[in-house]
């Protein structure tokens, strides 16, 4: 007999055996199928604080390479020969002063007679002393005008020169342009008397003297113009990590 056909069942064809059959896999607690672990997504974009490049504030400040080279400090001997230099011009200074005082205070016969007694050994051993004779033939022409006149010269250019030269001695930066402008009026002068009213080679040589002075104190100024330059600068130091620290916002933990 035929089995009866009831609607809606419909019979499963079996095809191998039992144990062909896949596996099946139980099922989860939840009653659903375990889903497989998510692994790491390698393609994830980098945060936006790697990702970010550092800035110009970020980055240690690099030296100027256009930094003026004639700026260097003296050497030894030349800053040797600067101070020496500064020290006999304001020797001069006080020499200057000295005879400002006398020509303002002694009579035009008292300084001719003053300069005879000075002079008069030297003269006894050497008669054709240049110096000697310079200063006698200076001081026979002395009269009360003369006198007042080289009195307000010599003690205005001789208190300029000390105060100068100790201010410059001190690192005192804004008399290094008045001690060389000091020394130019002299050089201008110097120059005249040479060139115009009487050669000398005394007063040459202290005009070569006073060249060299005002080149190295020009050297000088624009050294230690450079150093302060460079020391008012700020600098801004980096942080470990390359960065700089951030400034904690109000109401953020320190």
């Amino acid at each position: 007999m035929t089995e009866p056909h009831h609607p809606g069942h419909q019979p499963q064809a079996q095809t191998g055996s039992p144990g062909d059959r896949p596996p099946v896999r139980p099922p989860t607690a939840a009653g659903t199928p375990a889903k497989p672990p998510a692994t790491a997504d390698t393609s994830a974009k980098p945060s936006a604080a790697q990702a970010k490049p550092p800035t110009a504030a970020d980055t240690p400040a690099k030296p100027s390479t256009t930094a003026d080279t004639s700026a260097k400090p003296l050497s030894p001997a030349l800053d040797k020969t600067f101070k020496i230099g500064l020290v006999l011009k304001g020797l001069d200074g006080v020499l200057e002063v000295i005879g400002g005082i006398l020509l303002l205070f002694l009579s035009p016969a008292a300084i001719q007679h003053l300069v005879r007694v000075l002079t008069a050994h030297e003269l006894s051993e050497d008669p054709h002393d240049m110096i000697a004779r310079y200063l006698l033939h200076t001081t026979a022409h002395l009269h009360h005008g003369t006198t007042l006149f080289g009195a307000i010269y010599l003690l205005s250019h001789g208190i300029a020169k000390i105060v100068l030269v100790a201010l410059v001695l001190k690192d005192k930066l804004w008399a290094y342009p008045w001690l060389i402008g000091l020394l130019l009026a002299f050089i201008a002068y110097q120059l005249y008397q040479i060139t115009v009213v009487h050669f000398s080679a005394g007063l040459t040589l202290l005009t070569v003297f006073d060249a060299l002075l005002v080149w190295l104190t020009w050297r000088e100024y624009r050294s230690k113009r450079g150093m302060a330059k460079q020391d008012k600068a700020p600098v801004a130091a980096p942080s470990p990590g390359g960065h700089r620290p951030t400034r904690p916002q109000p109401g953020q933990g320190t």
